[in-house]
């Protein structure tokens, strides 16, 4: 085996430095940039004196989209591509960087880690055209996504500073059609005033938003009221304040259409072109969204020998940490995987266990029997939901919802069968809260520190 280490760049020329089945370096790091000749003069170089059946292997971090037509080139030729997350590599790299730190020693060791490491290495195998253009889709729609919660969030805030308490007394549903339609025409509390009831109901049934819900009027221009008196003349620009909410709210809809047609046009029609039976949707809590991304990141789960080597690529484990007779809890998860799959597996982890048994089992014993809070609860479920998805996609057959003895159940009996043994007492969620955690935490270290004073006094 030989083993092809490459640090790679986006401006400068990559690296690559070439070892052997033991670890010894064979050349120095060789540069070289993303072109055909300079790949062909590296490939040869990379390959000089190897036998005919010896293996090449080529490890590198997936770093921006530099990686692709680097790997695309090098499996077209018979190697084995590893693509390495950064977290991996840097690692290793802490005992080489201690005194120093180059793209030589990157290069370096990215070469050693299949021999440091195999069992957490997973070969590449291309996506092909469509499943790539789906990831990309997928990432898009996630990259509009978090531009539309971003400007909730900014319209959130400005409703907090120029409406205070306007969420809970008017509008339960903050961008809901009522909501945009006050923002975008009666922002000025002292437009409401002089508006009042009747010019607000009037105005309110001619606007094309209009649905027949008139319950906000009177509590808005009883707030209103308050405002006006809260702030007066003096303290808040109400003109200008209604001129940038206008500008939020335009920017808003014009990414949520943008983000409407991603999914419609783009996303789920690639994902019912490569998933066209749509198995995973069955599996409850998995939307269309979710399975477009498992379809996308997961790509031939064939590549994936076991459940467990499945579950160490997607980075939803955690960490273990054992010596002795001691072993770490509460761990972090590792976080290997794709970002957008661990994500939609947490998410829909939450809604399967409403719905399965089987996961509802997993979450309440996690609580209840573990001590566990409620996101280190999910990430288990989350992790049995991949499970399930690794042998929907390998099998290509529907998921068939059971009970934890593993008889067939309806929906209905589902949900029936979790209210009455896996419902999750109020007390243990208070227990297991962030702040309940913490309080525990401070009188532990308060503790630590009576008993080091008092065996000070002990020892003077």
């Amino acid at each position: 085996m030989r083993i092809a280490g490459i640090d790679l760049a986006v401006k400068a020329q990559h690296q690559v430095v070439v070892a052997d089945e033991q670890g010894h370096f064979l050349s120095g790091p060789l540069r070289f940039r993303t072109g055909q000749q300079e790949l062909e003069g590296i490939y040869t170089t990379v390959c000089r004196g190897m036998a005919a059946e010896e293996e090449l292997v080529v490890v590198m971090e997936a770093t921006d989209i530099v990686w692709y037509p680097v790997a695309v080139y090098f499996y077209r030729r018979g190697a084995t591509i590893y693509l390495i997350n950064p977290r991996m590599s840097s690692d290793l790299s802490r005992f080489y960087r201690r005194h120093a730190k180059s793209d030589r020693l990157s290069a370096q060791v990215l070469a050693r880690l299949p021999l440091v490491n195999p069992d957490r290495l997973y070969a590449w195998t291309p996506p092909g055209a469509a499943r790539l253009a789906l990831q990309r889709a997928c990432k898009e729609l996630e990259r509009l996504t978090a531009r539309i919660q971003a400007i909730q969030r900014r319209l959130y805030a400005m409703d907090h500073l120029g409406w205070p308490d306007l969420h809970r007394r008017v509008f339960r549903r903050p961008f809901g059609p009522a909501a945009r339609w006050f923002r975008d025409h009666f922002y000025d509390p002292r437009q409401v005033v002089q508006a009042g009831l009747s010019g607000l109901r009037q105005a309110w049934r001619q606007a094309a938003a209009w649905n027949g819900d008139e319950t906000w009027l009177e509590p808005l221009l009883s707030l209103a009221q308050e405002v006006v008196a809260l702030y007066g003349e003096d303290y808040l620009d109400y003109q200008a304040l209604a001129a940038e909410v206008q500008r939020e709210q335009r920017r808003l809809a014009a990414l949520e259409a943008e983000a409407r047609f991603v999914r419609l046009k783009v996303t789920r029609p690639r994902y019912r072109q490569l998933h066209p039976r749509r198995h995973l949707e069955t599996i409850k809590g998995v939307g269309q969204d979710g399975a477009a991304v498992y379809v996308a990141f997961v790509g031939d789960v064939r590549r994936f020998p076991s459940r467990r080597a499945f579950r160490g690529w997607s980075g939803l484990i955690p960490y273990s940490a054992q010596s002795g007779e001691r072993e770490g809890k509460g761990l972090h998860i590792t976080q290997a995987g794709p970002n957008l799959l661990k994500k939609y597996a947490y998410l829909e982890a939450e809604s399967a266990r409403q719905w399965d048994p089987q996961i509802a089992a997993i979450y309440y014993d996690q609580m209840v029997h573990k001590g566990k809070h409620h996101k280190q609860a999910v990430c288990a479920c989350a992790t049995h939901l991949l499970d399930r998805i690794r042998v929907i996609l390998t099998e290509n057959r529907p998921y068939e919802l059971r009970d934890v003895e593993g008889n067939p159940v309806t929906p209905q009996q589902a949900r029936a069968i979790i209210a009455e043994r896996y419902t999750v007492p109020e007390e243990v969620r208070r227990r297991n809260t962030r702040y309940a955690r913490r309080e525990r935490a401070e009188r532990r270290a308060e503790r630590k520190k009576e008993r080091r004073n008092r065996s000070s006094q002990t020892r003077g």
